[in-house]
């Protein structure tokens, strides 16, 4: 079955402790990840997504988007296989 999963670059940033948002461990984690580089990712994993000009509530002052991903997998696992090909790209 098909879902939506939301994804924010605050997932993946090296600077952030899980209570403000990071979800990956942070020797996975990078720093000052872009919008770019996480719709790179995806790409390079092969998931269908949309950007939106929306923002994740506890830094909604930074402005820094959401992708919006169609997968079918537990949205823990999408986030892991993202974080794996933003760590190979850098």
């Amino acid at each position: 079955m098909e879902r939506l999963c939301i994804l924010y670059p605050c997932y993946f940033q090296a600077g952030l402790k899980r209570a403000e948002g990071r979800r990956v461990p942070r020797g996975r984690a990078v720093k000052s990840l872009t919008l770019m580089e996480l719709e790179a990712a995806l790409k390079k994993c092969g998931y269908p997504y949309r950007v939106e000009e929306k923002h994740h509530p506890a830094h909604w002052h930074k402005r820094e988007g959401r992708v919006a991903v169609t997968c079918t997998e537990p949205k823990g696992d999408v986030i892991r296989k993202v974080a794996q090909a933003i760590e190979v790209k850098r």
